[in-house]
Order: C-alpha cells, then sequence, then structure tokens
C-alpha cells in the first residue's frame, strides 16, 4: 500500500511533478498508507498547526456537508483544495470557500457576513500560527524583540479581510454573488494568506531555503532592520499589524522595515524625530494615543521641513486598533505631507492630510506629546477619525522606513563609477556616446 498514493499522485493532472510528491507523501502520512483518507485522519494529521475551525471547514469541503457528508476522501478531492486555493481561478475558488462553509456555490446563495468573518478569522489564526513556528530568521527576529502575535490582534486581522467585502458603510448581514466574486478575485491579502496556509499543512516545501522565504514569508513579512541594538525594545504593536499593514505597501517597499524613530528610546523630541526621519525615503509613522488605538500613516516621499505640502497619492492613512483599516488617497488634493519648526506664521509640527488644524493626522512640535485627528479629511477615502478622541496625548510614536534606504547624490555618484570600472561594456557605450557628440560638434555646456 505504501507506493498507492504516489500512483495516484501521478495521475493526477491538476499538480507538477514537484506537488505530486509532496502530496503523494502528505496523503499517505494522514491515511495510513490507504488509498482514502478519513476526516477524523487528516483533522489529527493537520492538529497542530490549524485552527480548529479552519479544519471543521476544510473538512466540508474533503467530506461534504449536510445529507451527501461521506466517511473518506479521494486523492482526487484531496488535491483540488490545494489547488484551488493555490492557484485556482476565481469560480474555482469561489467553489472552495462555498462548499468549505457548507453550502452550494451559485448566484441566488448568499453568505452570511458572520460565517464570512469566522472563516477569515480562522485562516488567520492559522497563518498566524505558521508564523510563529517558523524558522524564518525574519520573522524570529520579530518575535524575539516582543511582537507576539496575541489572539484579540490576530481576530482583528480576519475581521478586516473579510470586512474588505465591501465598504464599511456597507456592511450588512449577508454578502452577495456579486461582492464576494469581486473580493475573491482581488483581495491580495486573502491570497497570501491561503497561499502560505495550504503550503504548509499538505506539506509542500520548495527546493531551497531562499525560495522558500520569498514565497512563504517575504510577501508578508518584512525583515527589520536596526532592532539588534535594542535589548529592551518597546514593542506595542503585533505581528498581525505588521502583517496587516505590510501587506498594504508598495510591493518594493514590502521587504524590509528599518527602525528609524521610537519615543520610548530616542525620547520626546520632535527636533529629535525630524532629524532621524528627514531623507530617508518611504516611511509609516505608528502612533499610540492614549486611550489605546493604534494608528498612523504611510509617507511615499522622505520627510522634509518646510512651508507646503507635498507627498504622493500612494499615501494612505491607517488604523491597527481597535480595529484594522486603509484609508487611501483620494487624490482631492495634495495635502499628504508636511513638517515644520521654528516658525511663527505656519503650524510647527508634523501633519498628513486635511487642512492645518484639520489633519487627518496631527503631531504638534512643541509641547511635544500632543496631537489631534479630525472628524473628516478629504485628503483620504472613506476616512474616519484615527484616534479615540479628536484631541490625544500620544502614548507611544515610531517612525520606520520602509524598503531600501534612498541613496544620496554622492553614494548614487560611487556607485554609477563603480559600475563603469566593473563593466567594460557600459564604460566603451558611454567612450561611444561622447565620442559620437564630439564627431556631430555637439558641444558639452560650460561648467558651472
Amino acid at each position: 500500500m505504501g507506493n498507492t498514493s504516489k500512483k495516484l499522485a501521478a495521475k493526477c493532472t491538476l499538480l507538477d511533478r514537484d506537488e505530486q510528491k509532496y502530496l503523494a507523501a502528505t496523503f499517505r502520512a494522514a491515511s495510513k498508507n490507504s488509498d482514502k483518507i478519513r476526516e477524523e485522519d487528516i483533522i489529527r494529521y493537520w492538529g497542530p498547526q490549524i485552527d480548529p475551525r479552519l479544519a471543521q471547514y476544510l473538512s466540508n469541503f474533503l467530506f461534504g456537508y449536510g445529507t451527501r457528508k461521506t466517511q473518506s476522501c479521494d486523492f482526487q478531492r484531496f488535491a483540488e483544495l490545494y489547488v484551488y486555493n493555490l492557484r485556482g481561478n476565481s469560480d474555482e475558488r469561489m467553489t472552495t470557500m462555498y462548499n468549505s462553509l457548507g453550502r452550494d456555490y451559485n448566484n441566488a446563495v448568499e453568505l452570511p457576513y458572520q460565517l464570512l468573518r469566522e472563516y477569515c478569522e480562522a485562516l488567520a489564526s492559522t497563518y498566524i500560527k505558521i508564523l510563529k513556528s517558523s524558522s524564518s530568521r525574519r520573522t524570529q527576529k520579530w518575535i524575539k524583540k516582543g511582537f507576539k502575535g496575541k489572539a484579540s490582534h490576530v481576530q482583528a486581522l480576519g475581521e478586516a479581510v473579510a470586512a474588505s467585502v465591501c465598504d464599511d458603510d456597507s456592511l450588512s448581514d449577508s454578502c452577495n454573488n456579486g461582492q464576494l466574486y469581486c473580493w475573491v478575485s482581488s483581495n491580495v491579502l486573502l491570497k497570501q494568506l491561503s497561499e502560505t496556509v495550504f503550503v504548509n499543512l499538505y506539506g509542500v516545501e520548495r527546493k531551497t531555503e531562499e525560495e522558500s522565504e520569498c514565497s512563504m514569508v517575504q510577501a508578508l513579512m518584512p525583515s527589520p532592520e536596526g532592532l539588534d541594538a535594542m535589548p529592551d525594545y518597546p514593542a506595542f504593536i503585533d505581528l498581525a499589524h505588521i502583517v496587516w499593514l505590510n501587506a498594504h505597501l508598495p510591493q518594493k517597499h514590502q521587504h524590509k522595515w528599518r527602525f528609524l524613530f521610537s519615543s520610548h528610546i530616542h525620547g520626546e523630541s520632535f527636533s529629535t524625530m525630524a532629524g532621524r526621519i528627514i531623507d530617508q525615503g518611504a516611511s509609516v509613522i505608528i502612533i499610540e494615543d492614549n486611550s489605546g488605538y493604534i494608528f498612523g500613516g504611510y509617507a511615499a516621499e522622505s520627510w522634509a521641513m518646510g512651508a507646503s505640502f507635498y507627498g504622493s497619492d500612494e499615501s494612505f492613512l491607517f488604523t491597527l486598533h481597535p480595529k484594522m483599516r486603509i484609508y487611501p488617497a483620494t487624490t482631492y488634493n495634495n495635502h499628504y505631507q508636511y513638517m515644520n519648526r521654528d516658525t511663527k506664521t505656519l503650524p510647527n509640527g508634523l501633519l498628513m492630510g486635511g487642512q492645518f488644524n484639520f489633519g487627518g493626522i496631527w503631531v504638534n512640535a512643541d509641547p511635544f506629546g500632543e496631537g489631534s485627528s479630525a472628524e473628516s479629511c478629504s485628503s483620504y477615502r472613506g476616512y474616519k477619525r484615527l484616534s479615540k478622541e479628536p484631541a490625544f496625548r500620544i502614548r507611544s510614536l515610531e517612525v520606520w522606513g520602509v524598503g531600501d534606504k534612498p541613496l544620496t547624490v554622492k553614494e548614487s555618484d560611487e556607485r554609477d563609477l563603480s559600475v563603469l570600472d566593473t563593466n567594460p561594456e557600459a564604460k566603451a557605450i558611454l567612450d561611444m556616446a561622447g565620442r559620437t557628440r564630439h564627431s556631430e560638434g555637439i558641444r558639452e555646456p560650460p561648467p558651472l
């Protein structure tokens, strides 16, 4: 019976050769070398790494529900659950989700929102379980610094994924087929969570550790830089918060977070904060107010002192606690970033969104530690006040640079010279361009 699962896998056209090998091994281990697998066996096999609710939902797909429930499933059905969640088209993923929740998939069937929320919470819970048990170096760095994966925050992550099926103001007791189809088709975080969960549940491993890091972890967990020298780092956000926030950053900034400033470590000083975040590239500012609300903003451009608003419509505001929400730019205006100090005619502080005295986020320069969040903000879509109260005291504030630090002009010039020294072809092209300009009588501009 030991070769049964291998033969069944070889006949499964849904899988590539590597997947056939891994799924066959998992099926063989869970089924005890049988050609079919029983519900209690697969739940026992998955037990340590899966949320019990998700185990039951997946059992609905594998073994049926209601009057159609069976005692076992074959390898083909087992493989379909993996393939449809990993790379299925929208209809296949919809079918899988409906069946997992004990429903038949058709245009007339709506899903109760509460059921959808519980499914997403179970998926998020399983993902964090896998993350915390991972040997990934970057994940372990976060965990060792106090980022725990607390149950209430993990639950909030699942709620946020489910709530993105429509705008908060449109949420109702049930979700129709059109809403769900659009959500399944477009929600990147949902797909990333599912991919990581099913790759682990099915024992599908990558060929090298580097590939494993890229496929499983890198898309959701950035590498933390700058925390090693902080033995008593006071973490006030959670692993679940990092997953949620990082998933909404531009992809070019998702691989790394660079620790720039903490009010607990560097002191409650606006000048110190400004000095540490200027010219550092894109960044996220995260604030905890005196009521325990956690919120902030993604600044797409480097912070700089000045008298004018500036920035990019890639910027957004967000909340992390008590709910996780993203408020993207409206492009109504360009009031994305403003920072100023020591002026008499303009406000001194840091602002993201809105107007002076009515900002989405306002951090006062003097006295540092005071802030405000307006009731409305035209710069960001769907915006609701971020803090518990319009005016607040800052309990914690930190800033992270995201992605690689931009090169200075000097560093960029040195890099270009280094490239020329090590790349004769590039140098030859530039020399040829220079000779062409000379032969055509193109004169270089005089030096300044």
